[in-house]
Order: C-alpha cells, then structure tokens, then sequence
C-alpha cells in the first residue's frame, strides 16, 4: 500500500524552502545582478558552489556544523531552544542552502535580461530603488520568477544525499520521499520504489515542460527580442 506521508512531507519541505528562498533571492539577486565591486565574484562562487560539491559533502558539513556537539549547533540549542540534527527545522535549512542556485541564477539572469533603459527612465523619473525593483524591474521578469520557483521546487522534491544527511530517516519526521524510494530499495521491494519513482519521475518530467512553457512565452511577449 502507497504511504502517502512521504509524499506530504516532501511537498510541504518544498512549499517552505521555496518561499524562504524567494524571500532572500530576489534582493540577492538584485545585488549580484548590478554590483560592480571586486569580491562579487566570491559571493557569485560560493552562491554556485552546491551546483558542483557532491550533496555528500554539503550534507556532511551541514551535519557537523548543526550538531549540539560543535559551537554552532551548541549555540543554537542554548540560545534559541533550536535543534538542526534530525528535524524537519534542520531539513529546511539545508533544503534552502543546496537550493540556493536553482533559485538566485535564474533571477539574476532576470534583472540582466531587462533592458537598462527601462531602469534609467525610471531613476531619471524621480523613481527610488524599491520602485524601480517593484513597479519596473520585476513585472519585466515574471518568467524569470517562475522559473526560479519552479527549478528550486522541483529540485527540493528530489532532494536525497542532503536530506539523509541532515534529516536522516525518521517516519513522519523527516523520511521524504527520496528516502523512502532508498529504503524500499534496500528491503528489495522494487514493485513498491518502481511506484514511488515513478510518481518523481512523471511529477519531474512536468515541472520540465512547465518551465520550457514559460521561458518560450516570457520570450514571444518581449518586444526587445525577435
């Protein structure tokens, strides 16, 4: 029988990650997009690093630095009665970190794409910053937006080696449902994780379209392209 807690769990780990990193990537992105100082590539760099550290590595760091063992899991647990290690808590932030690509180079790449005329006009307007970023900036670059969100869902749905590391494997707690596909795969019950991947692989194969959908559009009604 489906156990459709996994499936709860997961989504509501994407749900929250995704808002989260909305929250903090429009005006990160908004500052790597038009920054012009030295050290900007570091942040560019170190805001990329989970496209190419193994989610291993990620996870294991995370592990470290979230237990009550080490200064900051300490730090954590004294001052804010928080614990990281095994809990859904522990299971966003780390969703958050190793998504934080998925999110920020597709809105960065959003605020290049808008024309810089459309951002002069406005200042020469008498237009602040937050109106520009609101009334100008980001009506221009819905696809971009979308895109984000959707990548960052997406990539939080399939989510494995971070999630095991950080979250480990406890029902209704923190085993999503990447975990559970691991689980029944070791108990050899490949009928059952055939069931579970396949619902990731059609949910994944969908997100795919939806993004391909919305780019293509968001291009047709610029007027600045071909």
């Amino acid at each position: 029988m489906l156990d459709l807690a996994p499936f709860y769990l997961t989504l509501k780990l994407a749900i929250v990650s995704t808002a989260i990193l909305f929250v903090i990537s429009v005006p990160v992105a908004y500052g790597l997009a038009f920054a012009r100082w030295r050290g900007k590539v570091i942040i560019d760099a170190l805001v990329g690093l989970p496209l190419v550290l193994p989610p291993s590595v990620l996870g294991f760091y995370l592990l470290l630095a979230f237990s009550p063992q080490n200064a900051f899991g300490r730090f954590l647990e004294n001052y804010f009665d928080l614990r990281l290690v095994f809990t859904f808590p522990g299971l966003v932030v780390a969703s958050v970190i190793y998504s934080l690509p998925f999110m920020i180079q597709p809105i960065q790449n959003g605020f290049r794409s808008v024309p810089v005329a459309l951002k002069e006009a406005a200042y020469t307007l008498g237009k602040s910053r937050v109106t520009t970023l609101t009334k100008v900036l980001i009506p221009n670059m819905k696809g971009a937006l979308l895109t984000g969100c959707m990548l960052t869902f997406a990539h939080t749905i399939g989510e494995f080696g971070v999630v095991l590391m950080v979250g480990g494997n406890i029902p209704n707690e923190t085993r999503v449902i990447s975990v559970t596909i691991y689980d029944e795969v070791e108990a050899m019950n490949y009928h059952q994780a055939n069931v579970y991947a396949s619902i990731l692989l059609v949910f994944s194969f969908l997100v795919l379209i939806s993004v391909y959908l919305v780019n293509n559009r968001a291009f047709k009604v610029d007027p600045y392209h071909d």
